[in-house]
């Protein structure tokens, strides 16, 4: 071999040397690096349940059940020592342990390892509150609420049997019936609804996870009944957010404050007021007014007479009952008689003359037992809010106008 060609491959592994060199000390990592390339780098979501994570302890979910304590159902669980007794202050201030409910749903986390210590306890009150127990160096309690997802849905149907099930066949929840029934109820009778009224309604559908709660605001509503169009629009005029129908005249009517002119109220809504003749505590769900026997005494707004009876009545003497509306009804208790033509089935108008202030069933003196329903369920008269019955003012005129044409879009989609 030739001098010229030692010295070729001498410069070749020179050349290669060099380079195995470079390599390593710009492309392998030093022992104190670490690379991570983009296909090597990996998030890792901690997943939480009422702010806990959930994969540092063993969850156990369940409901109270009937006549269980809450001392009885954490005694069953391995609990850091002295946590009873720190229990007991802590729940006299943060967490009253007697208004637990059988039936609500409660959530345990426990240590993971073969003690299994509580942790945590959760107690949902509804779907959305929550109180929490935290056992650790020392007890203590804190309230929470779950975050909710509200879902805007359109939501339309066609009436075959009733509007509770043509919400179903919508596949909405029943509930949404009550909803538009206290928007509509001065306008459409719900009782008298016909095979082919229709519906549409656009709507707050409010979620827990992906548990429905129930429905918030309405947007806009349509309902079509007996051949007639009713709308709904929604207005905030004097501060307070009523239903206009699409002349800008309101939904709702009032009623009279009170269904008589001269009085003083001698007694008024409890759950347990003592009778001053049976002389025992029981609900008192009315307001007396004591008024001099005879005094006139008037329907506090329009509706139909479903009775008019005379007699004892179970303590209430001659009494009338008005049914307003779909949601709203009164009755007149111990009425010393009735006016002319009063009787059931009748129509009365707000202010019209029904009977006289009495004595009649178990009382003790004349006066009004006046009693305020509210889908079939006592409500104190004094608490109810009369609805606004103004329409839309002239200034809020092209206010109104600009909500009509996109609730009405709103409709349509």
């Amino acid at each position: 071999m030739s001098k010229k060609s030692y010295i070729y491959i001498a410069l070749v592994l020179l050349l290669a040397t060099v380079g195995v060199v470079f390599f390593r000390y710009h492309y392998i990592p030093k022992s104190d690096e670490i690379v991570l390339e983009p296909s090597d780098t990996t998030v890792f979501e901690v997943r939480r349940l009422y702010g806990i994570p959930v994969d540092s302890f063993r969850v156990v979910e369940s409901v109270i059940k009937k006549n269980q304590t809450l001392g009885n159902l954490l005694g069953s669980y391995n609990l850091p020592s002295g946590s009873l007794h720190q229990l007991v202050s802590v729940s006299r201030d943060s967490f009253d342990l007697r208004k637990i409910r059988a039936g609500n749903k409660c959530v345990l986390f426990l240590d993971n390892d073969s003690l299994e210590t509580l942790r945590y306890f959760v107690y949902e009150h509804t779907p959305v509150d929550y109180n929490m127990l935290c056992f650790f160096d020392s007890v203590w309690a804190v309230k929470g609420k779950k975050p909710v997802t509200i879902v805007q849905k359109n939501i339309s149907g066609k009436i075959s049997s009733s509007l509770w099930n043509a919400m179903q066949d919508a596949g909405a929840n029943p509930m949404l019936a009550n909803n538009l029934s206290d928007i509509f109820a001065w306008s459409i009778d719900f009782f008298g609804l016909q095979a082919g009224d229709s519906f549409r309604v656009v709507c707050n559908e409010e979620f827990v996870d992906t548990l429905s709660i129930g429905y918030g605001r309405i947007h806009t509503a349509y309902f079509r009944h007996a051949g007639n169009d009713f709308y709904a629009i929604p207005f905030t005029q004097d501060s307070d957010e009523s239903y206009f129908d699409q002349e800008g005249n309101s939904l709702r009517k009032a009623f009279l404050k009170a269904p008589l002119k001269f009085s003083r109220i001698s007694s008024r809504f409890s759950n347990s007021r003592f009778h001053p003749v049976l002389k025992i505590h029981r609900p008192h769900h009315g307001v007396d007014y004591a008024a001099p026997s005879g005094t006139p005494v008037y329907a506090i707004g329009d509706g139909k007479i479903t009775k008019a009876l005379h007699g004892y009545n179970n303590g209430g003497g001659n009494m009338i009952r008005i049914r307003h509306n779909s949601v709203y009804e009164t009755a007149y208790l111990h009425l010393k008689g009735f006016a002319k033509g009063i009787a059931t089935g009748k129509y009365v108008k707000q202010g019209e003359l029904i009977g006289y202030v009495g004595s009649t069933g178990l009382s003790t003196g004349p006066h009004l037992d006046f009693r305020f329903y509210k889908n079939g369920h006592a409500i104190d008269p004094l608490k109810v809010e009369s609805p606004p019955v103004e329409p839309i003012h002239p200034e809020n005129r092209a206010a109104f106008d600009s909500v009509k044409v996109y609730s009405l879009e709103l409709l349509k989609k």
